[in-house]
């Protein structure tokens, strides 16, 4: 059912925890299924220096975050905000069907800590 990097993204997550004074705060949830995604970046000279996450849900929730955070490090924020729901199901060799939106929530906390960071800095 999950591939080979789902399991392992799981089994031993990248980034787990939250940055203390964060450049922007993303949150994100899913009524129906329950998880809950929230990404903290510290960001220096427009690049996203560091990455964490907290995730409260499945297997595909907690690797779809893992691998975002991996994906975006060390980028700057206009690429970062080119991350998709896709590019990040992709990373991890793909997703079953019924997973997919654990992607799309892992992108939507990374954009939504992204327009946190812009806001603070008065750039919306």
């Amino acid at each position: 059912m999950y591939t080979e990097k789902v399991m392992e993204h799981f089994a031993n997550p990248r980034n787990v925890g939250e940055i203390e004074e964060a450049s922007g705060v993303g949150e994100v949830g899913n009524a129906s299924c329950g998880d809950i995604m929230r990404i903290s970046i510290q960001v220096e000279d427009n690049i996203i220096k560091d990455i964490k996450f907290k995730t409260f849900g499945c297997g595909a929730a907690i690797a779809t975050s893992s691998v975002c955070t991996e994906l975006v490090k060390g980028k700057s924020i206009d690429e970062a905000l080119e991350l998709t729901n896709q590019a990040v199901a992709d990373a991890l060799g793909g997703l079953p069907p019924a997973k997919m939106h654990c992607s799309n929530l892992a992108a939507e906390a990374l954009h939504e800590a992204i327009a946190d960071y812009k806001a603070k800095q008065g750039k919306e």
